[in-house]
């Protein structure tokens, strides 16, 4: 039986976003009310009025951090969980600049509210943070928590470089040898992240807004990035987050996730994985040896249906230059791109020694890892794995299916920003304010920083779901599903399907959805039951975002194969629109110029299907090209006064 994998993802294009879209006609509401609805409630609540059987586009943000985060900007401007979740519902909240006492004065307000969000501050370090910011705690006046409030730098180092080691362990002197102490302080902390989430969330049948509870789990073993976004359905909860210091490798968070979280009480979580790209081979590497890949590879597609593939540290989708994947260079691999083969920066290697913050100049470079995995990833350095983007490892996945018999990297894909501030969505270049510290003024985030920030960041991007309504149960579904999507920004929204035989003209229908719905499957299914020597059939369709964004330049399908030798391969087909449309941006003024599509729609056929051939394929769509958010605040400020990287000489791009 022949077995076609199809994924949703987006991607980035010129700097401001592009994404995979939908150019889906008004969907209809449900008429029969005795057709059962299309979710499980695990939760008592009022059934949403706004229910739609064809789905559709929510957008929102599940990685966000506030000041319960050791290594948030908003420890400076005070804003926590319900901060946050106000925010994402629309309301203004304190924001950069702080004055000469440190308090801010500004505000920050979100245009467009998103429908969901999930406040994932670390679950690491809740209850060290709490006893030396809590007066009267029984650690509160020790010489350590005394230092830790010294500054807000030397605070985030003192607890994150414990992070970096491959068998973290608390501070002693901090939580006692067994580090219950910290455990029991992490519990307030923990259980007012709860208590935001659910004070937010709508239960009315009016469904204009879901809160999510969860935390970010914040591994960063040689400083590789292994962090993952632990999302739960609904109110049912652990007593207290499972860090990276009690459980340092995936599996052991699954398991101790199901010890926590029991399915008996109505617990039920999902696991995402952050964007992969500072993760030198380390996010998806089974820890427990050969014999244990099956075993992780099961875990895994059990427990972690969609990746994070861009947010403000940058794009994971695809990168060129790998050897072993052959394929045509992808320009668009380039947007927001943290990692280049080739590349050798300077930075500055952070860290406590003998109590006192330590500096070290180090050079890094970017190599292939080949067979091992590496270290210095969140530096900007050590060796790119296969596994460290998403196109590569969809092929990966494909090769360890016909090794192991499963295929764990059958994942769906989502977007969000990681922002530092409290503020999810905040993904307007047009006026992007920052993300963590030292990005309040446009003089501040056109300087370089710690890697991903300054300069080298971005606003990062949204999670967009196809859901039946906007309920706690119908979300978490849909990214169990996987018929999710991910955006760099723009609020465009994906449709993808395949099937063995879409009519050449559904584009055109009035009833496309109910079609392609009824005759195939949409992103993130498996299209298996091949009848006699058909090829696959795709409809792809994209709509812009036509409230703050570009209009859409081209949609494109990518294809990943295995060929006989099983050799990687991938291929980028254009399905509609024109990559050479002749638009682009005025740089002396930050405008866009030239015309593009509010929708666009193809019925795709591969040409070259084989159906002995194990096979993805996923969609992206392309906007015209935007400003980037440097090139906006360079302009603002007077040409005499503004830094280098805003010369035509600088390799920071422009658009």
């Amino acid at each position: 039986m022949s077995r076609v994998k199809i994924y949703a993802t987006t991607i980035l294009l010129c700097a401001v976003a592009m994404l995979t879209g939908a150019c889906d006609k008004p969907e209809r509401q449900a008429t029969d009310s005795t057709e059962p609805r299309l979710v499980s409630y695990t939760e008592e609540r009022v059934p949403c009025s706004d229910y739609r059987p064809e789905r559709r586009a929510l957008f929102g943000d599940l990685h966000v951090h506030s000041a319960y985060s050791f290594d948030a900007a908003a420890n400076s401007l005070d804003t926590y969980p319900d901060h946050a979740n106000r925010f994402a519902k629309g309301d203004a909240i304190p924001f950069f600049p702080l004055d000469a006492d440190g308090k801010p004065v500004g505000t920050i307000r979100l245009e467009r509210p998103l429908d969901f969000v999930s406040i994932t501050d670390h679950g690491e370090f809740l209850g060290e943070r709490a006893l030396c910011r809590t007066p009267g705690s029984p650690r509160y006046d020790t010489a350590f928590c005394k230092q830790y409030r010294s500054s807000e730098r030397q605070g985030m180092l003192m607890l994150g470089t414990i992070l970096n080691l491959e068998q973290p362990q608390r501070i002693a002197s901090l939580c006692d040898d067994d580090g219950a102490l910290c455990r029991e302080w992490s519990r307030g902390p923990w259980q007012e992240m709860i208590a935001a989430a659910e004070d937010a969330y709508d239960r009315s049948e009016s469904c204009e807004f879901t809160s999510f509870i969860g935390y970010e789990y914040t591994g960063t073993p040689g400083l590789s990035n292994i962090h993952r976004n632990v999302i739960f359905r609904n109110s049912v909860a652990p007593s207290v987050p499972v860090s990276y210091i009690e459980a340092p490798t995936d599996l052991m968070l699954w398991e101790q996730l199901d010890q926590a979280c029991p399915e008996a009480t109505g617990c039920s979580w999902v696991t995402i994985p952050h964007n992969s790209n500072l993760a030198n081979g380390r996010m998806f590497k089974p820890l427990g040896g050969a014999g244990d890949a099956r075993r992780h590879a099961e875990a895994r597609l059990e427990n972690e249906p969609v990746i994070e593939v861009f947010q403000h540290k940058g794009n994971s989708e695809c990168i060129n230059g790998l050897a072993a994947i052959y394929g045509e260079v992808d320009e668009l691999c380039d947007i927001e791109a943290v990692r280049r083969f080739g590349q050798t920066r300077a930075t500055a290697r952070i860290g406590m020694q003998d109590g006192q913050l330590r500096v070290e100049q180090t050079v890094v470079s970017t190599e292939e890892c080949g067979d091992d995995t590496g270290q210095d990833g969140m530096l900007g350095g050590g060796c790119v794995d296969e596994t460290d983007f998403h196109r590569s490892n969809l092929l990966a996945g494909l090769a360890d299916e016909q090794d192991l018999g499963v295929n764990s990297a059958k994942l769906g894909v989502i977007a969000s920003t990681d922002t530092h501030a409290s503020t999810p969505g905040a993904t307007d270049e047009q006026n992007w304010g920052g993300h963590v510290s030292r990005e309040a003024t446009p003089e501040e985030r056109l300087q370089p920083g710690l890697l991903t920030s300054g300069i080298e960041g971005n606003p990062g991007g949204l999670a967009g779901v196809w859901a039946v309504e906007n309920s706690r149960d119908a979300i978490f579904e849909a990214l169990e599903r996987r018929e999710v999507f991910g955006t760099s920004g723009p609020r465009i929204a994906p449709r993808f399907f395949a099937s063995w035989d879409y009519p050449d003209g559904l584009c055109g229908a009035d009833d496309r959805l109910e079609q392609a719905y009824a005759g195939g499957v949409p992103m993130g299914g498996d299209l298996a039951g091949r009848p006699g020597d058909a090829a696959p059939v795709f409809l792809a369709a994209a709509s812009a975002d036509t409230v703050e964004s570009a209009p859409l330049q081209q949609l494109q399908i990518i294809k990943g194969w295995l060929d006989a030798d099983n050799r990687k391969h991938y291929e980028v087909f254009t399905v509609a629109g024109d990559p050479d449309n002749d638009a682009g941006v005025d740089l002396s003024t930050g405008k866009r110029y030239g015309d593009g599509h509010e929708e666009l729609c193809a019925v795709f056929r591969d040409p070259d299907f084989d159906p002995d051939v194990p096979a993805y394929y996923y969609l992206r769509a392309v906007e015209n090209p935007s400003p980037r958010w440097s090139l906006l605040d360079c302009l603002r400020i007077e040409e005499s006064a503004r830094p280098a990287v805003c010369g035509e000489d600088s390799p920071i791009p422009k658009v």
